[in-house]
């Protein structure tokens, strides 16, 4: 259902920015058959939206309309809003100045009783500061898994045993204490779970790579989930 919501949204998208658009054009966009275009127009005149035209010629959007804003409930704002602040004190410094900007526009969508509530939220994540070293390895770690660029990291185990080895960061986890990077490991050819508050060092390389079926972050939850099963 909700793959279908999606195809009917932007079929609207995409018969507001054209002056016709024939059935065949709208089922190679959208990967689906002439057959499946047609049920969907039929389906969208009958909810309201004004669609003018017909099969073998072409469709297109009555002048003047327009898709209702966004809106949010209460609840999904208060939601929202916490998320922000979890991830704006547990998340690298570069993330939480986007973050900052992103809840100055949630809340200017909303209207002033839901606004209020939203901001009254009593959920929380004070900084206390403990953790300044790994909100700036977030930052270097999270571009790097971004532009899938190998690290070079210093490294402190639980022995306390000190290592130097070049990753393809995966992905990033957070614990509830601390965030961990899940990587590839050259040196092991394997993947490898890394503390950000163990990294002693952090050196973007001038490497790239690519993931591969067998060296990738869905194959490690796949081998992690295989691992739990009893």
């Amino acid at each position: 259902m909700t793959r279908r919501a999606d195809r009917l949204f932007q079929i609207v998208q995409i018969l507001r920015g054209r002056r016709l658009t024939t059935a065949a054009q709208l089922a190679e966009r959208l990967a689906v058959s002439e057959r499946t275009i047609y049920r969907d127009i039929r389906d969208l005149s009958l909810s309201g939206v004004p669609v003018e035209g017909e099969a073998g010629c072409g469709y297109r959007l009555m002048a003047g309309f327009e898709l209702p804003p966004l809106m949010l409930t209460h609840r999904e704002s208060e939601a929202l809003i916490g998320a922000i602040r979890l991830l704006k004190t547990w998340g690298g410094e570069a993330l939480s100045r986007e973050l900052e900007s992103a809840q100055e526009k949630v809340l200017a969508i909303l209207p002033p009783e839901h606004r209020r509530k939203a901001e009254q939220t009593r959920i929380f994540a004070p900084d206390f500061g403990e953790r300044p070293h790994s909100r700036d390895a977030f930052d270097v770690i999270h571009r790097a898994v971004s532009a899938q660029q190998v690290l070079a990291l210093h490294y402190r185990d639980e022995a306390g045993q000190l290592s130097w080895r070049d990753v393809q960061p995966l992905g990033m986890f957070f614990w509830g204490e601390f965030w961990m990077l899940v990587a590839w490991c050259e040196r092991r050819a394997d993947y490898r779970c890394f503390r950000l508050d163990r990294c002693l060092q952090i050196a973007p390389l001038d490497r790239r790579f690519s993931e591969r079926a067998d060296r990738s972050l869905s194959d490690f939850l796949r081998k992690v989930r295989g691992q739990q099963k009893p």
